[in-house]
């Protein structure tokens, strides 16, 4: 149906070529985003809980706009109410409209459930839902009838406000994956590709169905799972790398990386950490996930526990009053594993914290400075 002047005109136009995504894909794909407790963990320094990022304000965003729609469904029972006395093209009209509206429906039921799925990841659906007062482009479709007209309307904005509402959330997941692989890059660490679900396909090739035929709504639907899985990837890193806070409590920074004064002999010695003053007993906490791989002594160092991570990267704990964790214990971000102390060659309670790669000592402000930058990107 195209509208001109005077009203619609009937065009029988030709489906796209078949290609879209199967509903078990499409279902597989999000079964395999959103598995298991993503949240858990993440606990970037200076960053607030992201667990409490998608309050009330997406419901209230969404439910505004399930409004919008139920009041487009009463406006087209009673358009269809008063049609029994009419024939022709306004009976015709109103059954589009009606169809239209079916459409919307469930083109919205799509677009809630990846709002919801993009907030459990902490894009805010006031980031991505476009207001009423969206700038999205109309026909100029005219019947002659003004009720119909604003219905039309209504119905077609609201449907270009769902492809909005999908395209926000493609391009704020594509913003946020490529701002935690710019960081991790700097710290020559990479983010993994997403694995993909159902990767064990087959069967005998069949003719596309015209249901699964490429839609615009389809397309897009495609690029918003592409773009969270990529960014589900992406957090995930966050995971395994040291840029979350090794302390916590009462404590401030009072040693950097590289050469410095020795404490002991005056002279100039090569430093291979941070150290952060803290009172004795303040709790030391894994600075990412990874495996426990030593709880012991080192000369120099103290009590120490060491925490191996999948990247390659090991991070030391030292100069520790008391052990919270064993060898061979799998910790995740901010678990608690030693109580700060003064053990060792020390002139006071601190943590000594060691970023290492092939045994070679890192400076971990890098990695605390990019913790900080993606807090507040993620908050």
């Amino acid at each position: 149906m195209v509208g001109h002047r005077g009203g619609f005109e009937r065009r029988k136009t030709q489906r796209p070529p078949a290609r879209g995504i199967h509903p078990s894909l499409f279902y597989g794909m999000f079964a395999l985003l959103f598995s298991g407790n993503i949240m858990a963990g993440t606990a970037l320094y200076m960053a607030p809980d992201i667990a409490g990022i998608f309050n009330g304000q997406t419901e209230e965003i969404i439910g505004a706009y399930e409004d919008r729609i139920a009041q487009l469904r009463v406006e087209i029972d009673r358009l269809n109410s008063r049609s029994f006395a009419q024939t022709g093209d306004i009976n015709l009209q109103l059954q589009e409209l009606s169809q239209q509206q079916e459409v919307l429906f469930e083109q919205h039921q799509l677009v809630r459930v990846l709002v919801e799925k993009a907030g459990s990841l902490g894009i805010a659906a006031s980031d991505i839902m476009p207001s009423p007062a969206a700038d999205v482009a109309v026909l100029n479709q005219t019947t002659g009838n003004p009720d119909v007209d604003a219905t039309a309307v209504s119905l077609e904005r609201m449907m270009g406000e769902t492809q909005v509402a999908m395209q926000g959330i493609t391009t704020a997941a594509t913003s946020r994956a490529e701002n935690i692989a710019s960081e991790m890059r700097q710290l020559g660490l990479d983010v993994p590709a997403p694995e993909m679900p159902l990767s064990g396909i087959g069967g005998p090739l069949l003719p596309a169905k015209d249901e699964l035929s490429g839609t615009p709504m389809l397309d897009d639907a495609n690029a918003v799972m592409a773009a969270l899985l990529r960014y589900k990837a992406a957090r995930d890193s966050l995971e395994a790398a040291p840029v979350h806070m090794p302390i916590s409590g009462n404590f401030r920074q009072s040693s950097n990386f590289g050469n410095r004064k020795d404490p002991f002999t005056g002279g100039r010695a090569f430093h291979a950490g941070i150290d952060f003053a803290a009172p004795t007993g303040t709790t030391v906490l894994s600075a990412a996930a990874g495996v426990v791989s030593f709880v012991g002594t080192k000369s120099g160092y103290g009590k120490v526990v060491e925490v191996t991570h999948e990247n390659g990267l090991l991070t030391r704990y030292a100069h520790l009053s008391g052990y919270l964790a064993r060898e061979g214990q799998a910790v995740n971000v901010g678990t608690p594993i030693a109580k700060v102390g003064s053990t060792g060659r020390s002139t006071g309670p601190h943590l000594h914290f060691e970023i290492r790669k092939a045994d070679e000592a890192i400076n971990p402000k890098a990695f605390i400075d990019a913790g900080k930058r993606l807090g507040a990107m993620l908050s």
